[in-house]
C-alpha cells in the first residue's frame, strides 16, 4: 500500500467525503446498498486536500503515460479533476457526458477532437467501471488513443478488474479500499467489528442489505 493511497483515503475521512455507516447504510445510483458514501466532489471546498489530489493525479499521468497530449474527464466528477491536472501539464481538455445533448449539437464529447490524439482519462471514482468504460469507448470511436485512466478512488471490486481487463484499459487509482479500511481503522473511525460488516459487503456488493 502506497503512502498517496494511505494519505488520500485519511484526506476524505478527514473532511468527510467518504461516510462509513454498517447498521444504516447508503443506497448508490445503481440500486446497489452500501455501507460506504464517496463524495470526492468535496475535496474541491478544501484548498489543500484539492492541491494535494491535483499533484497525485499529476505525478501518476507523468509517470504511467508520459506519452499523453490530451486529459479526458468523465462528467461529471471527473471534470473538475480532469481540468484541474490539464491545466498544470498545459495539455488540451475534453469531457464526455453520460449521453448526449438532447440540444443543439448534440454533443457527447465536448471540446476539440483530434483523431490520433493520445488521450488519458480522469475520473473520480470506480465502482464497477461501466460508466468509466463507456467514457472510454465513446473516445474510441472518436478515433482517439486512449493511454489509460487514472481515478482518485476504486473500491476494487473483482467485476471492475474483469471489466478493464476485458476492454484492454489500464487503470491506476490514486487510493483504494483496502487504504480506507485501514486508515479508519487506525483514526477509530470504524471498529472492529464493523470491518466484518464492511468485508462481507465487498464479497457480494450487489445483493448485500437485500
Amino acid at each position: 500500500m502506497t503512502d498517496t493511497a494511505k494519505s488520500i483515503a485519511h484526506k476524505l475521512l478527514s473532511i468527510q467525503a467518504i461516510k462509513l455507516n454498517a447498521e444504516n447504510p447508503f443506497t448508490w445510483a445503481s440500486g446497489w446498498r452500501s455501507p460506504i458514501y464517496c463524495d470526492n466532489r468535496l475535496s474541491l471546498s478544501y484548498p489543500d486536500v484539492r492541491t494535494f489530489i491535483k499533484e497525485r493525479l499529476i505525478n501518476a499521468i507523468r509517470v504511467e503515460y508520459p506519452a499523453v497530449q490530451a486529459i479526458a474527464g468523465v462528467a461529471t466528477a471527473g471534470i473538475p479533476q480532469g481540468v484541474l491536472a490539464a491545466e498544470s501539464l498545459n495539455l488540451p481538455f475534453i469531457y464526455v457526458r453520460s449521453k448526449p445533448k438532447d440540444h443543439g449539437m448534440e454533443n457527447l464529447i465536448e471540446g476539440k477532437i483530434t483523431p490520433g490524439q493520445k488521450v488519458v482519462v480522469v475520473e473520480d471514482l470506480v465502482s464497477t467501471g461501466g460508466s468509466s468504460l463507456k467514457a472510454v469507448e465513446a473516445l474510441k470511436r472518436e478515433d482517439l488513443e486512449v493511454l489509460g485512466m487514472v481515478s482518485i478512488f476504486t473500491y476494487g471490486f473483482p467485476v471492475a478488474e474483469k471489466n478493464f481487463e476485458e476492454k484492454g484499459v489500464k487503470l491506476i487509482s490514486l487510493s483504494d479500499y483496502n487504504a480506507l479500511i485501514e486508515e479508519a481503522l487506525r483514526l477509530n473511525y470504524i471498529s472492529d467489528d464493523q470491518v466484518a460488516h464492511l468485508q462481507k459487503w465487498r464479497e457480494n456488493p450487489s445483493s448485500w442489505g437485500a
